[in-house]
């Protein structure tokens, strides 16, 4: 079998990439930009239809390739490709096409861009989903503090977590957005560290010129109303949050932007309550730092939050909750509230809104926490050399990684005998 084309990188994308839309697409492109920068070749590739933000990559140089599930197309088109490396963007589509690479190009490096921990998100929604239903209400320390063992039973319980780190051993460099997770998987999970590499948003955050205090208004709140989180943040919002705001500002106005906008949030859109459902927002910074403070309201989640990462890009402060914040701070003080119910929320907000001391104290932590946590000058290289380190010496890390290996060769079997029996079965 030929050796694979040096320099040459395969995505297989979940969607097209869309860094309008979701910060999940934003930080793929920051990894497509540090392969680029390397002088890289890149083949992005997708079984998604196009989306209505999709950006353009052919014109960065990226060549773009439409591919289909369960078709034997791909085999084909890899094994001409022969990458060095290939990106699965998120597990499922290493589930869905990590059997065909490993086919055809065994020696290719294998890349997981995890996004977020699946399983978390998933273990979290239910866990509010009992809070819920037991009438526990708007004040939520329970729920965002979960005795951690009683969390890792839960995650570990789920379909979604059997398949997510067996995808994760399958790989040989899983990229996780969140440190918070690197210890989640590292402890009560047992991973290797040698598996996974903290690559969290990459940014140039040297401060920039942005508006005053007396320059801006209005509270703000913005993600993709396809993602779960965000929306139950809506709710929560609508429901609880901001009727308590208004207590305290009756003028106060609240606008929500987000890609996607469903007829059940344009049904919660009230002038006379200054609730303001404003769809996509096509430059999310400009409408962010225009906004007084950012509100984000998070009840489960994981990963970390693009949304406040923009406000501290804006220099605007935040009110959040621990989930909102988890993995996103370490040491530095944050920049703006974390608050775990809802009536502390919107004093923390209404403090924000009015106190310029606060707020500029607070713009001045989101500084250094960007400066400190998301520095692309920082984290490109460490991204690089792990990557070229691996080429390097990619047999002694598999054979370090038994059970991963053990995992693709029981996937690449159990998908061939598949193929026989459906192909036997229909020359019955």
């Amino acid at each position: 079998m030929p050796s694979p084309t040096p320099n040459s990188l395969l995505v297989i994308g979940y969607v097209w990439p869309e860094p309008r839309s979701s910060a999940a697409s934003g930080h793929m492109m920051q990894l497509l930009d540090c392969f680029l920068q390397h002088g890289w070749q890149i083949t992005f590739s997708s079984p998604a239809n196009d989306g209505e933000h999709k950006a353009d990559l052919t014109a960065l140089g990226i060549r773009e390739q439409a591919i289909e599930l369960n078709h034997e197309s791909f085999d084909t088109f890899v094994r001409e490709l022969n990458p060095a490396v290939v990106l699965f963007d998120r597990f499922m589509m290493e589930e869905q096409f990590g059997w065909r690479v490993e086919q055809q190009c065994p020696q290719a490096l294998r890349v997981l861009e995890t996004v977020d921990l699946h399983t978390l998100r998933d273990a979290r929604q239910q866990l509010l989903k009992n809070h819920l239903a037991a009438g526990l209400g708007d004040d939520c320390a329970a729920l965002f503090n979960p005795p951690p063992q009683a969390l890792f039973q839960l995650m570990a319980a789920s379909d979604t977590a059997q398949r997510e780190i067996a995808s994760i051993y399958r790989c040989d460099l899983s990229l996780m957005v969140s440190d918070a997770e690197i210890r989640l998987l590292s402890e009560p999970f047992k991973l290797s560290t040698d598996l996974l590499l903290h690559c969290p948003l990459l940014l140039d955050s040297t401060p920039r010129a942005t508006r005053a205090f007396a320059e801006r208004a209005h509270f703000i709140s913005i993600g993709n109303f396809r993602h779960a989180p965000n929306w139950d943040a809506v709710l929560w919002l609508k429901q609880s949050i901001w009727p308590l705001i208004r207590q305290q500002l009756p003028q106060a106005q609240l606008h929500i932007y987000g890609a996607y906008t469903p007829p059940k949030a344009t049904a919660l859109h009230n002038a006379t309550q200054g609730f303001h459902i404003m769809n996509w927002a096509p430059d999310a910074l400009e409408v962010m730092e225009a906004a007084r403070v950012c509100l984000a309201p998070l009840r489960f989640g994981a990963g970390i939050k693009g949304k406040i990462v923009d406000a501290m890009l804006c220099g605007t402060p935040n009110v959040t909750t621990p989930i909102g914040a988890e993995g996103m701070h370490g040491e530095e003080v944050w920049p703006g509230a974390i608050v775990d119910n809802a009536q502390a929320f919107a004093d923390a907000a209404v403090q924000l809104y009015r106190d310029e001391s606060r707020w500029q104290q607070a713009q001045d932590n989101g500084w250094r926490l960007l400066a400190a946590r998301y520095q692309m000058a920082h984290f490109a290289p460490l991204l690089m050399a792990r990557i070229e380190y691996l080429l390097a010496n990619l047999e002694q890390h598999r054979l370090a990684n038994f059970t991963g290996s053990m995992l693709r060769h029981h996937q690449h079997k159990s998908t061939k005998y598949m193929a026989q029996w459906i192909e036997a079965k229909n020359r019955l």
